[in-house]
């Protein structure tokens, strides 16, 4: 489904992402591990079209990133700290992303909200929301379209033992009705729970490619 050929990225003279060559395979869920600065958000948001590669191509479906579409459609992405509304409601929030592409209505966004721990009749703001509360609502924002790609950057930040234990949950279960997931976490666990496949990355090369299927 993902091809990524030959990505290379260069900004103000410095290598952010060396020589690239990856596939990832529909339906599958794929890490991506390594240290912050390694360059795993820089792939992903080069994956998703926010930063055009200096060299490579990314082709996804029958989509090639940058020259058929700006966006891979039909994905739901978290990549650093989604933007919200801060004097709004969650559920307001979610309605009015929601609005701009018509695909769902309230009911859906709603059953998102509460799917992922949180309460669409709250009036709390954003301003007053956790960290994990944030965490969930980005996560909501992702999937609440039920695209067949998702790109998640860290999505477990700031969430507690059980907040972590109800993503994983979900995301297994998006996995089973056959989502495409690509997702970086600093943790193993996430990785060896969650994904088929991983690499290491490490100054923006890909230094190792690990299955985890004997593990699953």
């Amino acid at each position: 489904m993902i091809e990524l050929t030959d990505i290379s990225l260069r900004i103000d003279g410095k290598i952010i992402l060396n020589n690239i060559n990856l596939t990832i395979n529909e339906g599958k869920c794929f890490g991506l591990v390594g240290r912050n600065g390694s360059g795993k958000t820089m792939l992903m948001k080069v994956l998703c079209g926010f930063v055009l590669p200096t060299t490579g191509t990314v082709t996804i479906g029958n989509e090639r990133i940058g020259e058929t579409c700006d966006f891979p459609s039909d994905t739901g992405v978290i990549i650093e700290t989604p933007g919200f509304i801060q004097s709004k409601s969650g559920f307001k929030n979610l309605k009015n992303l929601a609005a701009l592409n018509g695909i769902i209505g309230d009911e859906t966004v709603r059953e998102t909200m509460k799917m992922v721990g949180l309460d669409p009749g709250s009036d709390i703001p954003i301003s007053k929301y956790s960290m994990g509360m944030k965490q969930r609502l980005g996560l909501a924002q992702a999937v609440m379209e039920n695209p067949k790609l998702l790109v998640l950057d860290e999505p477990f930040n700031g969430l507690d033992m059980e907040g972590v234990e109800d993503m994983r949950g979900y995301l297994l279960r998006q996995k089973k009705e056959g989502r495409t997931i690509v997702i970086s976490s600093h943790h193993k666990e996430d990785i060896d729970v969650l994904c088929d496949d991983y690499v290491v990355m490490n100054h923006g090369e890909i230094i190792e490619r690990v299955s985890n299927e004997e593990y699953q």
